[in-house]
């Protein structure tokens, strides 16, 4: 039997994972999310920041709030890279990803607890980190959870 911690780290990184089907399937999903997240964030003219998160631009320093998000999209679509080469060739690190993630959405309330930023409206990614955290955090137990094989269907 499998001790959690060496599911979640695992002696070799290889394409064998071994955790319910549902777990895979939302760590697609949230690799989708990240992708279409970080490109607005990289792209856009204003880096989401006005448009999408109600930040005030027209203050002095406006055009660095815009390449601080778009240096945070950079950043976003390095870990998207992560991501993809997990799910596509080290599936057994999912769990591992799953973590990450707790700590990355954790560590995102706890830095807009510490420095709070005047907004317009409410960003779709303040109300996301609740969502994600607890969701991340049963994909975990699902990911390191071995289903019977009669739960599970098996691909042929």
């Amino acid at each position: 039997m499998s001790t959690i911690k060496s599911k979640i780290f695992p002696e070799k990184a290889e394409n064998d994972y071994k955790g319910y089907k549902f777990a895979e399937i939302t760590f697609l999903i949230i690799i989708f999310v990240s992708i279409f997240r970080s490109l607005i964030h990289f792209l856009a003219p204003d880096g989401g920041a006005e448009s999408i998160a109600g930040i005030d631009l027209s203050v002095e320093g406006g055009d660095i709030i815009i390449a601080i998000f778009a240096l945070w999209g950079s950043s976003q679509l390095l870990m998207v890279i992560v991501y993809l080469i997990v799910y596509f060739r080290y599936k057994n690190l999912i769990p591992l990803m799953y973590v990450l993630i707790i700590i990355e959405y954790t560590m995102r309330i706890a830095v807009g607890m510490m420095k709070t930023i005047e907004t317009t409206s409410v960003a779709p990614g303040a109300v996301g980190n609740y969502i994600v955290i607890p969701l991340a955090l049963v994909m975990l137990f699902l990911s390191i959870l071995q289903p019977n094989k009669k739960n599970q269907k098996t691909d042929n």
